[in-house]
């Protein structure tokens, strides 16, 4: 929580001159809350590599149709697999699933995942550069189907092989290219 209201400081301060100061406070705190999130990612027992999944875009690969259940295979076969998933969502992941706004605690408490690994980026701003700070910071892989092409210049480490690792169902079954590792 205090990540995203820090980053919405910073968006403030650079939207609004008079709120130029605001600066000196949001932008520290966005980065100590980050490195947090990241710690604490990090630091949970029952996994070796941290991994972080690109929620928007995991929860529709069961039939092209947004699913919590699909995202909870897909942690629960990671961690099976030594992985200890996050997952960053796009502000309305809740509406799609749903039809309603659903932040990090109800999407955690759905997904099994404890409160800490879930976060639900704010209105308006991209979780692609979220996913991939939160992975460079804790040199970890992503699960997404995206392919990133507008961070590639901001993120070249998606350039190294087996960074982003896809995924998806056949014949109904899940698939992920890091099966074998």
């Amino acid at each position: 929580m205090l990540l995203l209201l820090s980053i919405a400081g910073v968006a403030a301060a650079l939207l609004v001159p008079m709120l130029g100061d605001l600066l000196l406070v949001a932008v520290p705190s966005a980065l100590a809350s980050l490195y947090l999130l990241i710690k604490g990612w990090a630091g949970k027992p029952g996994g070796k590599h941290p991994i972080v999944l690109d929620g928007s875009n995991v929860m529709h690969w069961k039939d092209d149709t947004p699913r919590l259940e699909t995202l909870r295979e897909v942690t629960d076969r990671l961690t099976a697999l030594g992985f200890t998933p996050g997952v960053i969502f796009d502000a309305n992941a809740g509406y799609k699933l749903d039809g309603k706004f659903q932040g990090e605690k109800d999407l955690a408490r759905r997904l099994g995942l404890p409160r800490d690994r879930v976060m639900v980026v704010d209105k308006g701003n991209p979780a692609d550069p979220i996913i991939l700070t939160v992975a460079r910071d804790l040199d970890a892989r992503v699960v997404s189907n995206d392919r990133f092409r507008d961070w590639v210049e901001d993120f070249p480490e998606l350039g190294e092989p087996d960074r982003v690792i896809r995924g998806g169902y056949r014949d109904g079954r899940l698939w992920l290219d890091v099966d074998g590792h």
